[in-house]
């Protein structure tokens, strides 16, 4: 796979993972998990699948609710994601797997999730037919995804200045989880699999301790890594300090908008 194939599919390294389970889930992700399973309507003893589960902060959490009433199961393609996932004391089974060929049988789940990976898989229309395929009688299925990147000014201009310094393919890298952003392009996937759907919007917040810490995140935890050289890296560094700074606080804190969409049945 080209450093660009996995830069829109979301395909990360093994040392991005670290990154990103260090920095990434307390400045966006961590807010997220609580939100997504509420709306599953997650209860005693239901057993969960967390499609696309990352590092598994989405399963993690499902664990700590359930406290050992039912089971949960994450999944996903990325081995170094998985491999950070392994760490977690929670009790979840990880499998690695493409969310278009669960390794499931029919009718296994309760609670079927999936938190900002939707717009990453290849096809996702038999992802959605596979997590339909698995979900029981009275189950739910709950896919969130980023809302449009013109709702989440500090990424727009992050974004900007990528293809400004770098081009449109490192740009791309950073777009591309925001590609499903509105309703109407997210209810266009959902249409056919769950024309039942309900999809509503969520505020959320990015939060960095700095600018610096937001570009090693953004950059260091996600595909980027390995698109941006240590040279690009302080170029990127030494313009985001005055372009971004717009975006940060009188203690030099970031924070700026970073809102989701909802989807469940």
């Amino acid at each position: 796979m080209s450093d660009i194939d996995a830069a829109t599919t979301g395909q990360v390294n093994a040392t991005a993972a670290e990154t990103y389970e260090t920095f990434f889930v307390p400045a966006l992700f961590g807010q997220w998990p609580d939100r997504v399973l509420d709306a599953a309507g997650l209860g005693a003893g239901d057993d969960v699948l967390d499609v696309g589960c990352g590092t598994g902060i989405v399963a993690r959490a499902a664990a700590r609710r359930l406290d050992r009433t039912g089971s949960v199961t994450g999944i996903d393609i990325n081995d170094g994601m998985l491999a950070v996932a392994q760490r977690a004391p929670e009790p979840v089974v990880w499998r690695q797997g493409p969310a278009e060929e669960l390794p499931f049988p029919d009718a296994s789940f309760d609670r079927v999730v999936s938190q900002f990976a939707f717009m990453f898989f290849a096809d996702q229309s038999a992802a959605l037919e596979e997590m339909v395929r698995v979900m029981r009688p009275g189950g739910t299925i709950t896919i969130a995804t980023w809302a449009a990147i013109d709702e989440s000014p500090g990424y727009a201009a992050m974004i900007k200045l990528l293809a400004r310094l770098f081009g449109s393919d490192v740009a791309a890298a950073l777009e591309a989880p925001f590609t499903l952003g509105t309703e109407g392009e997210l209810m266009r996937v959902l249409r056919d699999g769950l024309p039942g759907a309900s999809i509503s919007r969520h505020e959320g917040v990015a939060r960095f301790a700095s600018i610096k810490a937001w570009v090693h995140t953004d950059i260091r935890g996600w595909t980027l890594a390995d698109m941006i050289d240590d040279s690009q890296y302080a170029d990127l560094l030494t313009a985001a300090r005055t372009e971004l700074a717009a975006f940060t606080d009188g203690d030099g804190q970031v924070r700026f908008a970073a809102p989701a969409l909802i989807a469940t049945t």
